[in-house]
């Protein structure tokens, strides 16, 4: 998977559209210095876009469960949450933060940006890099389990209860990774070139539930197959993660600032609450044990 929700996708995610994982580099900002001196990075005094103002881009229409109503200010979402976290842990309180719309594909083409940093799903890469600088990474994202509604699987309250059911996931992918390694279901696991026909497996009943990755559970139960539920997410325990990562331009003064932001963050537990608040509680996709 490589993004979350293309702009013009009706519901949560992206052209991620089911699609390959792009795993996270470690050194998430490409050009910043790693470490950012106290100077550059005072409180409420950033060298940004509009002096005393963090300027923050996402795309439109902003989608649930990352932001809520169509309103990235209303601090709603886990990524308008975010966002907020962030721009107070640098120094801006909510009243000093303005938002900007911002097409995906602009967020992360070259070029000079309109926003100070941009929050909209965006997995971290090489390539990407090339372009723009990111983050440390704000999300790590998760493998899920869809079933229909109608079926038993979807009343799975653990690991355990989804051994005896049919399986299936995208061949080279930590989604079978994690079926064959994590879940062993009695039966073998059904493997498909595209999720597409690992989708319509799930449709027409030749398998009983379907691992991807959790944004991309939200946008084949939101937008394509609408009696299907996200019946939980797992804990990280193969492969190396993805990560969604804050968009700067490319050699901006604000990265490392912003990278040191994301990981005190991450450090002190703030991301984990807002993503049980926002993507555990809030779309009822518990973590399966």
């Amino acid at each position: 998977m490589i993004r979350a929700l293309p702009a013009a996708a009706l519901a949560l995610f992206v052209a991620l559209g089911a699609a390959a994982c792009a795993p996270a580099d470690e050194d998430t900002s490409s050009s910043a210095s790693a470490s950012a001196s106290s100077d550059a990075c005072a409180a409420g005094s950033l060298a940004t876009l509009k002096s005393g103002t963090l300027t923050i881009g996402t795309d439109k229409p902003a989608y649930e469960p990352w932001f809520s109503g169509d309103d990235p200010t209303n601090g709603k979402g886990y990524e308008s949450a975010v966002a907020y976290a962030v721009a107070d842990q640098l120094g801006y309180p909510k009243d000093k933060v303005a938002w900007v719309t911002v097409p995906f594909n602009s967020a992360i083409a070259p070029g000079k940006k309109s926003f100070d940093f941009d929050v909209n799903q965006v997995s971290i890469s090489d390539e990407r890099k090339n372009a723009v600088d990111f983050s440390s990474g704000y999300y790590d994202v998760r493998q899920s389990i869809i079933a229909l509604k109608s079926s038993p699987a979807a009343k799975a309250k653990s690991i355990a209860d989804l051994k005896g059911f049919k399986i299936g996931a995208q061949v080279g992918t930590t989604s079978l990774d994690l079926v064959e390694n994590v879940i062993k279901p009695s039966a073998k696991p059904s493997i498909y070139q595209k999720n597409d026909l690992a989708k319509a497996a799930l449709k027409n009943g030749q398998v009983d539930a379907i691992v991807v990755d959790l944004p991309t559970a939200f946008y084949i139960t939101g937008a394509e197959i609408t009696d299907a539920t996200v019946v939980g997410q797992f804990e990280n325990t193969v492969g190396t993660p993805e990560q969604f990562g804050l968009v700067l331009d490319k050699g901006s003064k604000l990265t490392a600032c912003v990278s040191k932001a994301t990981s005190a963050l991450s450090e002190d537990g703030t991301f984990a609450k807002l993503e049980q608040q926002w993507l555990s509680e809030a779309t009822n996709a518990p973590v399966l044990k």
